[in-house]
């Protein structure tokens, strides 16, 4: 039997497939995100500036998502952490990865609220990857 899947495992799933419509369902239209990357700290307070202004940013139209590699997801109370690996290859740059560590918090069926620790994108670049 499949395991039901969490609020988390969808978005990182989303975010792997750059499903923006997708993303916007699983956020609530009012979302506090707050995201923090090694040179920048990211704010928004709608779900259409996290797409347009900060996930669109990350991973740009040359940005392919190669494979989501892992996906792990816990609850306490009304958070949710969801840890998750991308393989990401940019036809300027070395084929990488991508690792987000982000917490939420729910209301109903939705991310309400966000908070992200996104690790560096070359922080264990990928060989014989082409």
């Amino acid at each position: 039997m499949d395991e039901p899947t969490t609020i988390g495992d969808d978005f990182a799933r989303a975010l792997a497939a750059k499903a923006y419509d997708r993303l916007r369902e699983l956020m609530d239209p009012e979302i506090d995100f707050r995201g923090l990357t090694p040179r920048r700290v990211w704010e928004a307070d709608d779900s259409e500036t996290v797409i347009s202004a900060i996930v669109q940013q990350w991973f740009d139209d040359s940005d392919e998502i190669v494979a989501l590699e892992h996906v792990e997801t816990d609850t306490v109370a009304d958070r949710e952490r969801v840890g998750y690996r991308f393989r990401v290859r940019n036809p300027d740059a070395v084929p990488r990865r991508a690792a987000g560590l982000p917490g939420g918090a729910r209301r109903q069926d939705r991310l309400d609220a966000r908070r992200l620790l996104r690790l560096p994108s070359d922080l264990a670049p990928l060989r014989g990857v082409g």
